[in-house]
């Protein structure tokens, strides 16, 4: 063997033997790097604690009541209030009270797309959750009622549902029942005739003013950064960069603007939203964006209850309201967000309450 063939082979040995072992600081290591774990390939988690701050700054901070200046609470009028809510006889049937399409032990809902109201007709909307109703900033899908004591007297004097005839009927059935008249007036001492329609919606809106449900979002929100999971992080994190709070914001995650539906992508509906109300065409198809607090015990879905399944509801708004066709993986990703903000209910607050007994002259039920 030449002496130059002697030193090629001697060099291709020690690049052979080199190749096993770890190459010194300076020189690149000559055999290609393993494939990355599975683990090492899963995008990083998402920083918690600025993940925190973001949505504090989005929705705010869950108070303990949705105070109402103009009716202060007391323990007299909460507990007139949940009286009210659940007794039927303020409707024509005597069968239909607040409870029955707000059911206060399924997450304040009753599960139907249209609640069924006096002999059995149906509305054309579906009843929204009465949890945490008090922090938006009207009632009813088209806004009618300036807050929950306003909304309160509505369902009661409505035909479709528990069809009372008059305010003066109500007062008629309130002064029949002797145990409730030393109730108002305990709940309103400055009031001359403390038996009044107002003060009937106070009372029950005093009452709903503390249905708030407090999830674990809210408190991830003030600084237990452990209180979702990762798949929830990733989650809200999700929501967020969507862009599903340009509607879903504030304390409520939505319940604070009106919103077109089909703003980006048309949908067909023969109900004219915020336009019943205010008569101005430009109001067709906007309506109250709902909270999504509880929302994946809440459904179904929409103004009109036509979406059954929380994915779907999720995709349709992604697709309508922001232009946006979301994947599979989105889609769970922002499911499993809006699931952490199913609350929790305070069963002594909403418990049932022994209500007080009619009297002679209480009305009789009327079906017709």
């Amino acid at each position: 063997m030449s002496r130059l063939a002697w030193i090629l082979a001697l060099a291709a040995l020690v690049a052979c033997e080199r190749g096993s072992e770890t190459a010194p600081p300076g020189e690149a290591a000559a055999p290609a790097p393993a494939a990355p774990s599975a683990t090492e390939a899963a995008p990083l988690a998402p920083d918690r604690a600025a993940l925190s701050a973001r949505a504090k700054a989005v929705f705010g901070t869950l108070p303990s009541e949705a105070a109402n200046a103009a009716n202060p609470s007391t323990d007299a009028k909460i507990a007139l209030g949940r009286m009210l809510y659940y007794d039927t006889r303020f409707s024509k049937s005597q069968a239909i009270s607040c409870n029955s399409c707000h059911k206060l032990d399924a997450f304040g809902v009753d599960g139907e797309p249209t609640s069924p109201g006096h002999k059995g007709q149906r509305g054309a909307r579906n009843s929204p959750t009465v949890y945490n109703a008090a922090l938006q900033f009207v009632q009813f899908w088209d806004g009618r009622a300036a807050d929950v004591e306003a909304q309160a007297k509505g369902p009661v004097l409505n035909p479709v549902e528990m069809a009372m005839p008059s305010e003066a009927y109500v007062l008629h059935v309130l002064d029949s029942i002797p145990g409730y008249a030393p109730l108002f007036a305990a709940a309103f001492p400055g009031d001359k005739k403390p038996i009044s329609y107002d003060n009937f919606g106070r009372a029950i809106g005093a009452f709903e003013r503390r249905l708030l449900t407090p999830s674990p979002v809210d408190e991830f929100i003030a600084g237990d950064l452990t209180a979702l999971d990762d798949a929830q992080v990733r989650g809200l994190q999700a929501f967020l960069d969507t862009g599903c709070t340009t509607c879903h914001q504030g304390v409520g995650i939505g319940g604070g603007m009106y919103q077109k539906l089909g703003l980006v992508r048309p949908v067909e509906t023969a109900d004219e939203g915020r336009a019943a109300v205010t008569k101005n065409p430009a109001d067709k198809g906007f309506f109250k964006v709902p909270s999504l607090r509880n929302v994946a015990k809440t459904g179904p879905y929409f103004h009109d209850g036509s979406k059954t399944a929380l994915d779907d509801a999720i995709r349709t708004m992604a697709a309508v309201q922001l232009g946006r066709d979301l994947a599979d993986d989105q889609v769970a990703a922002i499911r499993t967000f809006l699931e952490s903000l199913t609350g929790a209910v305070d069963a002594a607050y909403i418990a049932r309450p022994q209500l007080p007994q009619s009297g002679p002259k209480t009305p009789k039920p009327d079906p017709s």
